[in-house]
């Protein structure tokens, strides 16, 4: 993928010692300008792995993954044009950074949700609940804006420029609708690409756990409703 555009990578990270040094090995190097790992108060080696394979390492103590996106965004370089997202539980295929990002570079979109639902899955990778959780929250989208996205992937990709716009604010379960909701309502050229996912490295902080699910779930309702209502 020949550009000139300038793509960096923002990897938020609690306690993923065993799977950020496979994430990190499988970006695409040759078009990535930056990679931040956000440490958000991991007491494993996440840290000394990721400074090892020449990640930028930067502390956002405040639990929660919007508080450690946010913070990876703060410090991005600003010349920067394309903004990539990525889990650090090596469940998403870094590898297919580049399809994610296709659709900016050649000036199709200005976001790029990568798509677990029409991707291939290993069985298993996602739970029955993530999956009832994504179709009642896209249904729901739906229903408000007219849009049909598929996913609240974590894995996507954003004009840097259209992020700031967004002024995210969400801290923690609700950061990925609240940016799929505002990017429609800034009017965002917005598609989605198939990606491929499989099952986590360790526990996931979220469907790992009954209570997790149920919280993250209750926080992407209410946003979404929040944003609906506020119409």
């Amino acid at each position: 993928m020949h550009h000139n555009l300038k793509i960096s990578v923002i990897i938020p990270a609690l306690n993923e010692e065993e799977s950020i040094g496979l994430v990190l090995n499988d970006i695409p190097s040759e078009i990535v300008e930056e990679i931040i790992v956000v440490d958000n108060g991991s007491n494993d080696n996440t840290v000394t792995v990721a400074n090892s394979l020449g990640a930028r390492v930067i502390q956002e103590p405040l639990k929660g993954y919007g508080s450690a996106c946010l913070k990876g965004i703060s410090m991005l370089k600003q010349d920067t044009d394309i903004v990539v997202f990525l889990d650090a539980d090596y469940s998403d295929y870094p590898q297919d950074l580049p399809a994610v990002v296709k659709p900016i570079v050649t000036g199709k979109a200005e976001m790029v949700i990568g798509s677990r639902m029409s991707g291939t899955r290993e069985k298993g990778a996602l739970l029955p609940q993530a999956i009832f959780g994504n179709k009642l929250a896209t249904f729901l989208i739906r229903l408000f804006w007219g849009f049909k996205y598929t996913d609240l992937g974590p894995f996507r990709a954003i004009k840097y420029e259209d992020l700031l716009a967004l002024n995210m604010i969400d801290t923690n379960y609700g950061w990925t609708v609240e940016m799929q909701i505002k990017a429609l309502k800034e009017g965002l050229r917005t598609v989605e690409v198939p990606v491929r996912y499989r099952k986590r490295i360790g526990q996931s902080k979220i469907t790992g756990t009954f209570s997790g699910t149920v919280r993250a779930g209750i926080k992407i309702i209410y946003t979404i409703f929040k944003y609906g209502l506020l119409k």
